[in-house]
């Protein structure tokens, strides 16, 4: 089976915004989201899973702190 890249945009995000990965393993997109964050020294970001427009996946929101 072939891995789809998600190319996480946490350099252009401002504090306080966020963006929503479609996805069908919640767990592993959390993982994989959380520590790309944490690469570009995004100390304070969280995932919450949820269903968007029908959309089971991920809303990465950047933290205001």
């Amino acid at each position: 089976m072939k891995k789809l890249v998600v190319k996480y945009p946490w350099s252009q995000l401002e504090r306080g915004q966020g963006f929503f990965v479609p996805c069908i393993d919640t767990s592993q997109t959390k993982e994989e989201g959380l520590k790309a964050a944490v690469s570009v020294r995004v100390f304070n970001a969280k995932a919450y899973v949820g269903v968007i427009n029908g959309r089971l996946g991920v809303l990465f929101v950047r933290g205001s702190l």
